[in-house]
């Protein structure tokens, strides 16, 4: 084969194990051969339609079997394949859009509407609808249609394969590139560093727009030649009954994810034997919940890692995952990471090896600034223990300042986690006219077990300076979560400033 990217793997499965199961969708299965032809068919699709080289092709759907065939359809015509975000508002797609210039967007028929408008506004140029469309736009008659040989066009490493789409926390998204080095780079750290196994069937509920579940567990599934079961969203009692009935062995999960299946009814009960690899991103796992999943014989391998770096950079293993607990780990196999400081203290994570983005999109700004002397400055502080675990404490720009004490946030809400009515919390810096910023903490309680607010500073009073502990605390139900899942800080800091109510005993923040 000409095609050495990631377009070429479902063919090159298939010249060993094409009867082999790749995924389940809906109680559908379809082998690796099945996978290839339909991609194959639909690579001659999109070429029909005008996508060439270098072209983009979008998807606007869930997980389904039609996400992985577009992708590798893509791979293989050398185009870029740009997945958006199903939880963005209209604007919000017409913005990516607008920056990706798709030539086509493949989109799901309950998206059909979307994709229509975006079509109509100059934003992409053709359309193919999966399950259902107009006659010209219909994906399964276009791919029924389309010529059945191969392609085999010269793909490389270095050349684009992904457009993802950052989740614009701070800002307007920003589309990073991945080259199929990058994802073919971090699926061996995976394998390396995960073990893996062909055997295994991993639920893939998570959205795959996102790279963790997409070049986490999906696509080293498919590299290994595993099983598949992909869902269209994640529900606990689903989860479970997947466990229990359909040989799930892999999954991955946010802490969030993992905590509501720890709180089923059914958790003491299912028959969870047949689990053997829970991946974890998106933040540190609680020590609580750690507790939960290792009474029922479970362990966490957590990772820390972002779009840009394909996305792992530190892995911790589960055989440390007690012993670490709050730790990020160790660098991936084939990755290097360090912090910039050389003193005491947090600095700077920088991440190096050949999972690392060539670059941001249209940004040559952008990547000039994360993109120094061949280390991805990431933007967050870790501290590295003695052992040469890393411990990320927060990102640069979540530090605060009060009375000229920097605070880390994370260092704080650990603290507050460790309270036995603590379920979860966040804590932001606010403005504050005596300290110029003060810390502002949100915290959901336990069922039933409401703290007070004096009950939870005498507790933080025991374990952190004084200048550390929120100058207010609120309580609520729930945290504000951004579409990938994580505690949405911005949403956070505008609810929270300015606050009044809370204030320490002693109405200072103790600075």
């Amino acid at each position: 084969m000409r095609n050495h990217g990631v377009g070429s793997w479902p063919g090159r499965r298939s010249r060993a194990a094409g009867t082999l199961t790749a995924l389940v969708h809906a109680g559908r299965a379809a082998t690796y051969r099945e996978l290839d032809q339909r991609s194959q068919r639909l690579a001659h699709a999109l070429e029909v339609r005008g996508v060439a080289r270098g072209d983009r092709v979008a998807y606007l759907g869930p997980n389904q079997p039609e996400f992985l065939e577009a992708m590798f359809a893509t791979a293989l015509l050398g185009a870029v394949f740009t997945p958006f975000n199903t939880r963005l508002a209209p604007a919000e797609l017409a913005a990516l859009a607008r920056d990706s210039s798709p030539a086509v967007l493949v989109a799901d028929a309950r998206r059909a509407a979307d994709a229509t408008a975006l079509r109509d506004a100059g934003l992409v140029g053709g359309l193919l609808i999966a399950g259902g469309g107009d006659a010209d736009d219909d994906l399964d008659r276009a791919v029924a249609a389309a010529r059945p040989e191969p392609i085999d066009r010269p793909v490389e490493h270095a050349d684009p394969f992904l457009l993802l789409y950052t989740s614009g926390s701070t800002g307007r998204p920003k589309g990073v590139v991945l080259t199929h080095g990058n994802v073919t780079w971090n699926c061996l750290n995976t394998l390396v560093d995960t073990d893996l196994t062909g055997t295994d069937t991993a639920l893939v509920s998570a959205p795959m727009f996102h790279t963790a579940a997409l070049n986490m567990l999906c696509l080293p599934t498919l590299l290994k030649g595993g099983r598949l079961i992909l869902e269209e969203g994640f529900d606990p009692e689903r989860t479970l009954d997947l466990v229990e009935h359909d040989g799930v062995t892999v999954m991955f999960g946010v802490p969030t994810m993992y905590d509501r299946i720890a709180h089923s009814p059914r958790w003491e009960s299912a028959d969870l034997s047949g689990l053997r690899l829970l991946l974890c991103g998106g933040a540190p796992v609680p020590p609580a919940l750690i507790e939960r999943y290792t009474g029922r014989g479970l362990a966490f391998v957590q990772g820390y890692g972002m779009t840009e770096s394909a996305p792992g950079a530190l892995l911790l293993p589960a055989a440390d995952c007690r012993r670490k607990a709050g730790s990020a780990g160790v660098a991936a196999f084939f990755t290097d990471v360090r912090i910039a400081g050389s003193g005491p203290g947090p600095a700077e994570v920088l991440v190096e090896g050949p999972n690392v983005t060539p670059g941001y999109w249209n940004r040559p700004e952008e990547t000039a600034a994360a993109l120094r002397e061949g280390w991805l400055h990431t933007g967050d502080a870790a501290e590295v223990d003695d052992e040469g675990y890393f411990r990320i404490v927060d990102r640069l720009k979540d530090m605060y300042v009060t009375g000229g004490e920097n605070v880390y946030p994370s260092e704080v809400e650990a603290a507050l986690s460790d309270h036995p009515a603590v379920r979860e919390c966040a804590v932001v810096g606010v403005p504050d006219p005596a300290w110029g910023e003060a810390g502002a903490a949100l915290v959901a309680p336990v069922a039933g077990r409401r703290p007070g607010t004096d009950e939870l500073y005498a507790f933080l009073a025991q374990r952190l300076a004084r200048y550390k502990l929120p100058a207010t605390i609120t309580f609520a139900d729930e945290l504000p979560r951004n579409g990938v899942g994580k505690i949405d800080k911005p949403a956070l800091r505008s609810r929270l400033a300015p606050a009044d109510k809370g204030r320490a005993p002693d109405g200072s923040t103790g600075a």
